[in-house]
């Protein structure tokens, strides 16, 4: 190979050189300087699966005992404060995992005997520290896993009273009253059971050893809800709750009632329970509750005034029998019927003294639902100032000539065929993309201001890869000006380096 084309080959060689450092020192200096944006929303990505994972977590755990938004409930402290916010990561993760010794705060670890693995713990931890509490309240109201606040009820009066004439009648009322005051929010109303915790008043239960179950009072139930009960009850308490476990069936239905308490609506429950109303009930009580023939009105002042949620709960849960009313409970979820109870009681507000049964059953065509519907089409001449008896005119006019009134057809316009019906339309959207506006859609999206080219350009990027660029261009120039000044070896290749 002649020299010249050695020093060709070298000169390449520099160039790509250059320019390969330069990509690598380039690529290298975008990477330092976006590597803490990354970083930064790297982290907030996993903290918002954690906290999407934890607000989960706490509906199903610790909303029995914290509340609905980590406010607490009696004597339970509240988790929605700046003292844990603050608190050390690695002690709050301490209590979680071991819980508190002589207080309701169990061990929640799976190595401590909790049902929750080490990464759960976490995820709890920065709920606690970084989560949103009423976000978290909405989860629990939509999971169908709102604690019934109050903590407690009281026993029946009437009820109560009647349990003295049964053998060791008073041991029973006094384990009534603890249930009343201390177990009806996990295990519900009469002991029938929630979505918390099982039912205490049911066959299988009361075949359970009393050693045994006193044994489960006493020290709780590893993995679930059950915390152990012997700091705060006495040995003849936990007793008196045994004989009342095992005797269950010889207490009357309503000596304990659930607690009156409203069940919590959110936006997303509102609607489930609009949709799950308008399929599954509408068709007895009317679209909008005002009764049919069928079924009685549940939008009506004095229905909704004098039956708490909890009593409408339980009658579409159990049904009412006797009547067209079936029990939901076996086909619907518990959430599922607390959207329903929701969606009935934000009527209350707006609800007539004396409903309007629906004639039409809940079902069929608007104007056979309404008589006062009116078709969209004359509503605009209704609104014009034209009487229905000008309406029902034109209308036999328009019968009789078979178009409108004033002679003309119902269909386009004379030689408004295909072609003009297309071109006009065409001259519509060439309108519409002159002005911006696309003509479609909804009206947020119509009025999107969208931005010029020159505004999307991120500048920090730019000067990164124009400076490079630059750099680069600079270095090959520099290594070429070098090559130019290399003196020849002779006067022959002098003559053919020129």
């Amino acid at each position: 190979m002649s020299e010249k084309k050695q020093k060709w080959t070298r000169l390449i060689e520099i160039i790509i050189g250059i320019l390969a450092t330069e990509a690598v020192v380039f690529a290298v200096l975008f990477y330092a300087i976006d590597e803490p944006t990354r970083l930064e929303r790297a982290q907030g990505e996993i903290l918002a699966v954690q906290l999407d994972e934890a607000m989960t977590l706490y509906a199903e755990n610790c909303t029995v005992c914290h509340g609905l938004a980590g406010e607490g409930i009696s004597s339970i402290p509240s988790l929605n404060n700046d003292g844990l916010r603050t608190m050390d990561y690695d002690e709050l993760l301490k209590v979680i995992n071991r819980g508190r010794y002589a207080t309701a705060m169990p061990a929640w670890n799976k190595s401590d005997g909790g049902p929750l693995s080490d990464y759960q713990v976490e995820e709890l931890v920065s709920l606690i520290q970084y989560g949103d509490w009423m976000e978290t309240q909405d989860r629990v109201v939509n999971l169908g896993l709102a604690p019934l606040v109050p903590f407690s009820t009281e026993p029946d009066p009437v009820l109560y009273a009647s349990l003295s004439g049964l053998e060791n009648g008073a041991v029973l009322q006094q384990a009534v009253t603890i249930y009343a005051a201390q177990c009806v929010a996990c295990h519900g109303a009469d002991g029938l059971g929630t979505s918390l915790a099982p039912a205490l008043n049911d066959s299988a239960v009361r075949e359970i050893a009393p050693g045994e179950l006193s044994r489960i009072i006493n020290l709780g139930v590893s993995g679930t809800l059950m915390a152990s009960w012997n700091s705060t009850l006495t040995e003849t308490e936990i007793g008196a709750m045994v004989e009342l476990i095992t005797r269950w069936d010889e207490v009357a239905l309503g000596s304990i009632p659930a607690p009156d308490v409203p069940i919590v609506t959110t936006e997303e429950s509102l609607l489930l329970g609009a949709s799950l109303f308008t399929s599954n009930c509408s068709q007895c009580h009317g679209p909008d509750g005002q009764g049919t023939r069928r079924a009685p009105a549940l939008n009506v002042k004095g229905f909704l005034t004098e039956t708490p949620d909890m009593a409408i709960q339980q009658i579409v849960t159990l049904g009412v029998s006797g009547t067209a009313m079936p029990a939901w409970g076996d086909r619907m979820s518990e959430a599922n019927i607390q959207a329903i109870v929701g969606f009935i009681r934000q009527w209350e507000a707006t609800a007539p003294e004396v409903a309007t049964p629906a004639t039409g059953g809940g079902g069929g065509p608007p104007w056979l639902r309404d008589a006062n519907w009116v078709p969209p089409g004359q509503q605009a001449q209704l609104d014009a100032g034209m009487t229905q008896a000008e309406l029902d005119a034109q209308k036999a006019a328009e019968a009789a000539t078979g178009g409108h009134a004033d002679g003309t057809t119902g269909g386009p316009p004379e030689g408004a065929g295909q072609g003009q019906g297309a071109a006009a339309t065409g001259q519509d959207a060439q309108q519409h993309t002159q002005t911006g506006d696309t003509g479609t859609g909804p009206a947020w999206a119509q009025n999107i201001d969208h931005p010029q080219w020159w505004e999307t350009i991120d500048v920090k990027i730019w000067s990164l890869t124009l400076g490079g660029t630059a750099i680069a261009l600079l270095l090959v120039v520099i290594g070429y000006s070098a090559l130019r000044r290399t003196p020849p070896d002779s006067e022959t290749d002098f003559e053919e380096y020129e």
